[in-house]
């Protein structure tokens, strides 16, 4: 028996849903409204047709990302926050993402995280086109991440792979190195080590240990 009581929101959560999981191609009015157990035209009367849902969810995940918080004790523990936040947010949502990039507000996208970094930044004593630079180049480490490790898992079965390579490296002058190249990559440890190494150098006065001020990070 459909439904008698539907909100918009509800509509939108569960056509998010469906395109997180499958893309924006299985998202079809009929198949969200046996989703929801509701009649179509119930859909049709909360968000249009299917080129207006799809541009509400698009304009419901840059809201989304604009409320990217910055943690943290010192400015560079909070935007090693945001650069966390940010990532996690683009990794949960690809097929979304996807969809404001072809839209073409890729950029308005970004703004909220761009002047989130922005303040700390200036709060840690930069101004002008060295500011804008950390900003840029946080943005863009973010960004980098996560192409290659979405690359990395589409990317078909590799024969020999990176570790089986390095595990039949003949040991040089370092054996560690060989050794953990063998292994997996934790991709979590290498985000935050490549993040947090990019701060240190870019922010005046940072130190590793001010970098990690923020308890809650990894």
């Amino acid at each position: 028996m459909p439904r008698t009581a539907l909100s918009r929101e509800e509509v939108l959560e569960a056509a998010a849903a469906l395109v997180k999981r499958h893309g924006p191609d299985a998202l079809t009015m009929r198949g969200l409204a046996a989703e929801l157990g509701t009649a179509v035209t119930s859909i049709y009367w909360h968000v249009g047709n299917r080129e207006s849902l799809l541009d509400a969810l698009v304009e419901r995940t840059v809201d989304d990302l604009a409320a990217i918080t910055p943690r943290g004790r010192t400015p560079a523990a909070r935007i090693v926050s945001v650069a966390h936040a940010l990532r996690r947010e683009l990794r949960d949502r690809p097929h979304l993402v996807a969809m404001v990039h072809e839209r073409g507000l890729t950029e308005r996208m970004f703004l909220p995280a761009q002047r989130a970094l922005a303040q700390e930044v200036h709060a840690a004593g930069l101004r002008g086109v060295r500011a804008a630079e950390v900003v840029r180049a946080v943005q863009f480490q973010v960004v980098g991440f996560v192409l290659v490790e979405r690359n990395r898992e589409r990317a078909p079965v590799q024969s020999p792979g990176e570790e089986a390579l390095w595990d039949a490296e003949q040991p040089g002058p370092d054996p560690a190195l060989a050794r953990a190249l063998s292994r997996p990559v934790d991709s979590d440890r290498l985000f935050t080590a490549s993040v947090r190494a990019l701060v240190d150098g870019l922010l005046p006065g940072t130190t590793k240990a001010g970098a990690k001020g923020a308890g809650e990070l990894p």
